[in-house]
Order: structure tokens, then C-alpha cells, then sequence
């Protein structure tokens, strides 16, 4: 391996920066994040790689011979993609067999884009998968086709209102999309209740909204704080809390507004 200069200690520096970055921006652990940006520095040739983490950034200091950088990244949240988590995992791994140089990691670190399902796709999936959670709880056919419209509709709001902010230039805001989700749901799927549809009507409003629980962030929160990373643990965590809330105003708003109030009667 090549000694490392200056030049390229800040080359060294940047490139894990981003990998805790992007990691993070992902969805992956706080632990992952460490790891894997650790194991990408000691790789690349540094003698000892620090990282520290906040709800938003990650500060990185590498040292060689006794002399230390420190740089540090804003991280906004770009929704979970665990295919980004896997490939940056696969350059650490070739990185530490020695076939990555820091030029070569850098090119194929930019070269990453996140997977994105076909939209039509992933409204159909979400519809079917709320419509299946119905059946099981013991709807007919009538209520699950009611919960399949209505998660559906759902999704597809989720999508256009986050593609018109990203197109805006704008940062995604989950809140608002949840709690316009949770609106549209309630509302298509307070139908079957009010027409008296299917065998156990309210089961339509209550599974069609189930798109919209924060399983994963509210997994990371505990794994977090189980591993240590108490301070980032406690961040998701309040972040899933006000997922939580702002699916549950729009939920009660379209209660409220048809004066259905499903299973909490």
C-alpha cells in the first residue's frame, strides 16, 4: 500500500465522511455507520479513524502518524434504501481485500444511486399488503377491496406530495405527507362503515392506514440505544413518535369530518 500523504489523508477523510453519510441518510444503524466507516478508513491506509454522530451530521477525525483531520457532514434524512447500505458494504469489503484505492473508492462511491421500485408497483404491493392484513383479521372480500382502494390512494399521495417537494427543491417533510396519508385513507375507507360494506366494515379503516406505522425508524431507535448511541437513539425515536402523532390527526380529522369513528367507538 501506498504511504499516505497529506493530500491524501483529506482524500481519506472525505471518503469516510460520506460513507457515514450516506449510511446514515439510508437508514442504517448507528453501529453500522461506525463500523463500516471505520473499516473504510483503516482500509484505505490511516492509522485510526474516530466518528461521532448527531441527529443530522457526522464529524469524522482520521489519524496518521500522530497527525489528525477532522471534517464534518450534514446528514438529511433520504428515506430507507437498504440498497445503498449493501453496495457501501461491498466497497468496504473490496476495500479491505485491497482492491479499492482511495481514487477508485471515490469514483465508486458517487457511482451509488438509490433503488427505486416502480411507483405503480409499490402502490399496488402497499394495497395488496393492507388489503391482506383485512382478511386476516377476519374481513370479507367487500371490506378488503375497500382497504386495497383506500391504501392504495394513500401511498399515491405519498409519492406525488414527496416528488412535488423534491422537485421544489424543497426537503421532504414525512410529517405532512403521514398526516395527509392517514386523511386520505381514513376518508376513502370510512365508506364501508357508512354504507354498512362487508361483514366488519370498521376493519377497513383500521387496516388501511397500517402503510403508515414507523416500524423501522422505531427498530434503529431501540437498536440504538441498546448499542449505546443513546442520544441518536432518543432523535429517531421522538422522530417516530411524531410520525406516530401526525398519522393520528389526520386519522382523527377524517373521523371528525364524516363523524365515523370506526373502532373507537
Amino acid at each position: 500500500m501506498q504511504p499516505v500523504t497529506v493530500k491524501t489523508e483529506r482524500e481519506i477523510a472525505r471518503i469516510v465522511a460520506q460513507v457515514g453519510q450516506r449510511l446514515l441518510q439510508h437508514g442504517a444503524e448507528s453501529a453500522v455507520v461506525v463500523d463500516v466507516s471505520q473499516r473504510v478508513g483503516l482500509a484505505l491506509g490511516v492509522d485510526e479513524v474516530n466518528i461521532a454522530l448527531t441527529a443530522n451530521a457526522i464529524v469524522v477525525t482520521v489519524h496518521v502518524e500522530g497527525h489528525c483531520l477532522t471534517t464534518t457532514r450534514r446528514c438529511r434524512d433520504h428515506g430507507i434504501n437498504m440498497a445503498v447500505v449493501t453496495r457501501i458494504h461491498h466497497l468496504c469489503i473490496m476495500a479491505e481485500k485491497g482492491l479499492l484505492d482511495p481514487a477508485a473508492m471515490t469514483k465508486r462511491l458517487s457511482a451509488i444511486e438509490p433503488q427505486r421500485y416502480p411507483p405503480l408497483l409499490v402502490i399496488l404491493m402497499i394495497g395488496l399488503s393492507c388489503a391482506a392484513f383485512c382478511l386476516l383479521a377476519g374481513g370479507d372480500l367487500t371490506v378488503a377491496l375497500i382497504t386495497l382502494f383506500a391504501a392504495s390512494a394513500a401511498m399515491a399521495l405519498r409519492l406525488v406530495m414527496a416528488l412535488r417537494l423534491v422537485m421544489a427543491h424543497h426537503h421532504f417533510n414525512p410529517l405532512l405527507t403521514f398526516a395527509a396519508a392517514a386523511f386520505v385513507a381514513t376518508a376513502i375507507s370510512a365508506s364501508a362503515p357508512l354504507f354498512e360494506l362487508g361483514n366488519q366494515p370498521f376493519l377497513a379503516m383500521a387496516s388501511s392506514v397500517l402503510l403508515l406505522v414507523p416500524g423501522f425508524p422505531l427498530i434503529n431507535a431501540v437498536a440504538d440505544m441498546v448499542s449505546g448511541f443513546v442520544n441518536l437513539g432518543i432523535s429517531r425515536w421522538v422522530m417516530a413518535s411524531l410520525l406516530t402523532l401526525s398519522t393520528s390527526l389526520g386519522i382523527v380529522a377524517a373521523m371528525n369530518l364524516f363523524n365515523v369513528w370506526g373502532w373507537l367507538v
